[in-house]
């Protein structure tokens, strides 16, 4: 029997199986979650086995909801409905650890609290910090006071300070951005260290990246590169528009898609590149990137139906 619970730390990583997460990965599979502690921890070795050894999927953020189709062991077998895949129609499935859920739904409200900061206090009634919620965490509005938000969370009602959210009607940000603006939201997050199955603030994985820049902007988009590729409008490549994103594949464009990056203009592109790297703004021209580039989409200006 499928149940609905909520995300209940800052981000809960997913996992490819009830058996993916390693000892050392203890800090990132807690309640409270230790993700800079386990991030700081990890080697070079061990973060590249994170995609190598397939152990991550995807992360979700802090009172996002998530179906819940079977438990064992203490870990949860969930899909998130928000990150389209076809891996499952239902949207992304994973693993995360139980402790991480709390079971049952956020109200249905009027208008929801969305971090747009790379991170933001959630704050308790005495004031006090109680954790660090990610850019893109969407929340219920409980009330709007002068300069903290009131929300609902899985942990109860807490604030948030206001100049760190802005206020949508919907989940999704009701303020359609332009492609410039998808750029922006992306140059906040340069030199960010990359990570696999990235989703947050803490790290992006390269369609984790493009799925949130383009989530921050009122479009979403499926999770994973091969997914993106096939949705959105065809842009041709003499007629890029800055916003747009690019998908290179093997074998000089005729293999399967292994990476996407967002057009920044002038022939470069920003992007989340791959273990050890960072956020950057590259030129293609003359890498190996400028060979294996064999599409691009365009998810924003759609309307609702295409988007």
């Amino acid at each position: 029997m499928t149940t609905k619970a909520l995300i209940a730390v800052p981000v809960s990583t997913v996992w490819t199986s009830k058996d993916s997460a390693r000892d050392l990965d203890s800090p990132a599979i807690s309640n409270p979650v230790k993700i800079n502690e386990w991030l700081d921890s990890l080697t070079h070795e061990t973060r590249l086995a994170l995609c190598d050894e397939n152990r991550i999927q995807s992360q979700a953020l802090f009172g996002q909801e998530v179906l819940v189709m079977e438990e064992s062991n203490g870990w949860s077998h969930v899909i998130i409905p928000d990150q389209a895949s076809s891996k499952d129609s239902r949207g992304y499935p994973g693993w995360v650890p139980s402790v991480q859920l709390s079971q049952g739904e956020l109200p249905q409200t009027d208008t929801y609290a969305i971090v747009k900061s790379k991170f933001t206090d959630l704050i308790n009634g005495k004031n006090e910090i109680e954790m660090e919620l990610s850019f893109q965490t969407v929340l219920p509005v409980v009330k709007e006071h002068d300069h903290v938000i009131e929300v609902a969370t899985p942990i109860g009602t807490r604030f948030v300070k206001q100049k760190d959210v802005f206020i949508s009607s919907t989940k999704l940000n009701d303020q359609k951005g332009s492609g410039q603006d998808i750029v922006t939201s992306g140059e906040a997050f340069l030199h960010l260290p990359y990570l696999w199955g990235g989703m947050t603030s803490y790290g992006f994985d390269c369609s984790g990246f493009s799925y949130t820049m383009c989530k921050a902007n009122g479009y979403l988009i499926p999770r994973d590169a091969n997914d993106q590729a096939k949705e959105g409008k065809e842009v041709e490549l003499d007629q890029l528009e800055p916003g747009d994103l690019l998908f290179f594949a093997y074998e000089e464009g005729k293999g399967s898609i292994h990476h996407v990056g967002i057009y920044h203009g002038d022939g470069q592109m920003i992007h989340s590149p791959n273990t050890g790297k960072t956020i950057e703004i590259l030129s293609l021209k003359g890498t190996y990137y400028e060979k294996e580039l064999c599409i691009a989409r365009r998810y924003w200006g759609e309307t609702e139906e295409s988007s």
